[in-house]
């Protein structure tokens, strides 16, 4: 029986704000992880909420916490007190206030003297959401990604660094990273196991035709997994998506995650489901405009499931977008047909057409919609005939196409039938999953929580065997 070391009551490290005690997690000497005798990994996602955002003054937009240094420092040193109390395994933070000296090198030294190797990414072209890249107090303005991995548990074998190129200048963190610690494969063989982790912030949806450059931002993630995945032979390996998503379980980028294999930490630990019934059970942030939603996500992904193929899915999500659009418009789905033949005599659409109305609902034309290959590629999915136009019935299959055809019993713990190949992998069960403040675990925001607008979200993983036919792959 091994414990997970990392969860300990130390209050010299802790030293935190007595406010928050009912908020500590697993406050117990350790966290038994039993199944296979391995120890516990343990992944905090969190947006820090940068001092260039951070607004003091409702009446005043424009005086932000990054002009007070004695503020920005004192929020910033009680965050890494409650990281540093947690000790997780993998530590993923978002608006992290890179041009910053005297801030990137906190974190830097106190993360490196507790033990992590840390890793930084600024957002490309400086970008830091301000009317410059200077701000008032003589420091550059601009924030990313930082992601911390705790030497204890993982050794790095290569990071890489993502940027979308896109409207928003969003990036992302891609680490390989390998157990110190061996896990049982089987009886007779151990493996050190190695994991791929994700940190990543997507752009905020200031209006819904961006939705396609957020959904256009995970196809990118996915598209660089899976091409980073079969470059290593890494095929039979966990994947850990983290970050702050700007969208909830009812959006874009949650079904198409799904759709991809994906399930959120946090719904698996406490049993929600992806009804709309439980879609706003949680909360994680509070916006600029006070709206508060949950968007904070641990995406697990386990070796050997099936999934649909990613352009596919891809497809679907675009075309999710595209009939969201032309609901905005009180479109149903005979007037939605009309509308996409614009005026074409026939009872089809032609492809002019389909791009004509694409424009118009702001998804092609600008800068941030979809290119013109995409749109292309988009086309040929629905053309499933081939004919260079789309019937109606081709179209009701877009329209009336359901999201979340998963194959999740694909793999499991138990022996499968005799008799048929099957394939050996290590993944993770949830075993555990918070968020702190504990009143967003019931959709509440509290009015006295100040660390930031984003709650922390804290996730405990198992290591377990799973067994899979090759049939399934």
């Amino acid at each position: 029986m091994v414990l997970l070391s990392g969860y300990y009551n130390n209050s010299d490290v802790a030293n935190v704000d007595s406010s928050e005690n009912d908020s500590v997690p697993f406050r117990e000497t350790g966290y038994v992880c039993s199944t296979m005798g391995e120890p516990c990994i343990s992944c905090t996602t969190f947006n820090i909420l940068a001092p260039i955002y951070k607004r003091l003054d409702q009446k005043n937009q424009s005086v932000r916490e990054s002009e007070f240094r004695a503020f920005w420092l004192a929020r910033n040193k009680k965050i890494l007190n409650w990281l540093l109390y947690e000790r997780s395994s993998i530590i993923c933070l978002q608006e992290f206030w890179i041009g910053n000296e005297e801030l990137v090198h906190m974190y830097e030294e106190r993360l490196g003297a507790a033990g992590y190797d840390t890793f930084k990414l600024a957002r490309s072209n400086n970008r830091g959401d301000v009317a410059s890249d200077m701000g008032k107090d003589g420091h550059t303005s601009w924030a990313g990604l930082l992601t911390a991995i705790n030497k204890e548990y993982f050794k790095v074998l290569n990071h890489r660094e993502l940027f979308f190129n896109d409207f928003g200048d969003r990036v992302a963190q891609l680490l390989h990273v390998q157990s110190v610690v061996p896990y049982s494969r089987n009886q007779n063989d151990s493996v050190e196991q190695e994991i791929i982790i994700v940190n990543t912030h997507l752009l905020f949806p200031h209006d819904s035709s961006l939705s396609i450059v957020r959904l256009h931002q995970v196809y990118q993630i996915l598209q660089y997994l899976e091409t980073y995945q079969r470059e290593n032979k890494l095929s039979h390996m966990p994947v850990i998506l983290c970050g702050d998503w700007n969208g909830s379980k009812r959006g874009h980028v949650y079904k198409f995650l799904r759709s991809q294999g994906f399930v959120s930490s946090y719904d698996i630990a406490h049993e929600y489901t992806d009804s709309d019934a439980d879609a706003h059970r949680w909360v994680s942030h509070r916006n600029h405009r006070g709206n508060i939603c949950g968007v904070d996500f641990i995406w697990l992904r386990n070796p050997l499931k099936s999934r649909k193929p990613l352009k596919i899915s891809w497809a679907e999500a675009a075309f999710g977008i595209i009939k969201y659009q032309l609901k905005k418009v009180s479109l149903a789905d005979n007037d939605a047909f009309a509308f996409l033949r614009a005026g074409n005599n026939g009872n089809n659409i032609t492809y002019s057409a389909f791009c004509d109305a694409l424009r118009q609902v702001n998804l092609t034309g600008l800068s941030y919609g979809l290119s013109f290959q995409e749109t292309k590629d988009l086309w040929v999915q629905a053309d499933t005939n081939g004919n260079g136009v789309l019937e109606y019935e081709e179209f009701k299959r877009i329209w009336d196409a359901t999201w979340l055809r998963h194959t999740d019993e694909d793999c499991s713990l138990a022996d499968l039938n005799e008799g048929i190949a099957e394939e050996e992998a290590i993944g993770f069960a949830v075993k555990k999953a918070v968020l702190f403040p504990r009143e967003a675990e019931k959709g509440i925001w509290p009015e006295n929580y100040s660390l930031s607008d984003h709650a922390r979200l804290t996730a405990v993983f198992s290591p377990m065997r799973l067994r899979c036919s090759k049939q399934s792959l």
